[in-house]
């Protein structure tokens, strides 16, 4: 008979000593395992061209613009469809990628390794916000953008961050936690946090004077610069979690715009898929219901690591973004330590008198009292090449969790 609480005792203790660092920014094809030129990594379960969501499909087009192996979206739309190139999750290479999540070769990553079990995760630098390919865009000022960081930004953050050595990114996490930020769609103090600490060592490192006082600049001006950091230190610290015999602890939730899905340590690799939720939304103006697409991202690694929804109330400012309201967000945020295996002994929430955040998502627990994680969201067109138009909340769909507790009984016995 497995013993489900030592498991998760010892899946918890994983994800609660990881150490993630931040070593370099490199481009994707020579750091992420697996990936080639004609592979496209996007977020969520598997999805075949045919199946994508709309954002989803335009932000593959976008990035075989922006590779050179397509001239308009016309041809990218149809090279996409050939065959020719293939697609993954972004999760099968110790990946994660916001929104639609897209990953080609060129793009430049960071590159986060978790010092206590040395294993490393991956994400693509954050564009900034507004017309990008994430959320499906892909016109010519976007590829300009995204070639200007592989170019220029890429090179220069790589040089600042080895002089550094590294950067802890743990209490970067925890300190913004206190300032405000709940980490998903607010990293404001993490993003000044990090700017802070690593624009002595761009001016140390300066070649070419105008090139690091546009990087400079773009970073400060950037409200989402931490993101990346953030998935990817989520992602390190959660893989060391996985396949662990008879853990219900649940080590990955995301979703592709069409499908929702998550993975859980005893479970191993095997994905729980239902349809895509679409989530609650606070439009930007100019956009209506109708426009709304399906859930979307790998972004949700925050939560699965005990942040963002599950750390809501230390943000009561992001509600104005994404819909609510404070007393909503307590009381959601309250609710999520009945379905974890335990509370972070970092990241802690000031309005539960520094109580740590509820972390480890136990399925069995999400079932038993049929109380599905949290989770806010950014959210994008339902059409390819529009863009974000808005931000929402919504519970995770139960029927994954009901699915992955009946192959874990199956499983077990």
């Amino acid at each position: 008979m497995v013993d489900i609480e030592k498991a998760n005792e010892e899946a918890l203790k994983r994800v609660l000593n990881a150490r993630p660092v931040w070593i370099d920014v490199e481009k994707a094809i020579d750091v992420i395992p697996g990936m080639k030129k004609n592979l496209i990594l996007h977020a969520g379960p598997a999805v075949t061209w045919d199946r994508m969501s709309g954002s989803q499909r335009g932000a593959v087009m976008g990035a075989l613009m922006y590779e050179g192996l397509a001239k308009s979206p016309e041809e990218a739309e149809k090279l996409a469809a050939s065959g020719e190139i293939e697609f993954d999750p972004c999760h099968h290479h110790h990946t994660v990628g916001p929104m639609a999540g897209i990953v080609s070769a060129s793009m430049p990553v960071v590159v986060v390794e978790n010092e206590t079990f040395g294993n490393r995760a991956f994400n693509t630098l954050n564009e900034g916000i507004g017309k990008v390919l994430r959320m499906g865009a892909y016109s010519p000022d976007v590829i300009e953008r995204l070639k200007w960081m592989e170019n220029v930004m890429l090179p220069v953050l790589s040089k600042a961050i080895k002089k550094a050595g590294k950067m802890e990114l743990k209490p970067i996490i925890a300190e913004a936690l206190t300032m405000g930020d709940e980490l998903h769609n607010r990293s404001r103090a993490a993003s000044y946090l990090l700017f802070a600490k690593i624009t002595p060592y761009l001016l140390q490192t300066i070649e070419d004077v105008k090139n690091t006082n546009d990087v400079i600049n773009f970073m400060q001006a950037n409200i989402h610069t931490f993101l990346p950091f953030v998935m990817a230190s989520c992602k390190a610290s959660l893989d060391p979690a996985r396949n662990i015999e008879g853990s219900t602890l649940v080590t990955v939730m995301s979703r592709n715009g069409t499908d929702w899905g998550i993975q859980v340590s005893g479970l191993g690799d095997e994905w729980f898929i239902a349809e895509s939720p679409i989530p609650d939304v606070l439009l930007f103006p100019g956009f209506k219901k109708e426009d709304v697409g399906r859930d979307i991202g790998d972004s949700s690694i925050m939560e699965t690591a005990g942040l963002g929804g599950l750390a809501i109330a230390a943000a009561p400012a992001i509600i104005k973004f994404v819909g609510g309201n404070v007393k909503l967000a307590v009381s959601k945020n309250l609710a999520m330590y009945e379905i974890t295996i335990g509370e972070n002994n970092v990241y802690q929430i000031p309005y539960f008198d520094f109580r740590g955040t509820p972390t480890g998502i136990d399925i069995r627990k999400v079932v038993e009292k049929n109380l599905a994680p949290f989770i806010d969201t950014g959210v994008a067109h339902k059409d390819p090449g529009v863009g974000q138009v808005g931000a929402g909340l919504l519970d995770a769909p139960m029927e994954v969790f009901k699915k992955a507790v009946v192959a874990f009984a199956k499983k077990y016995k």
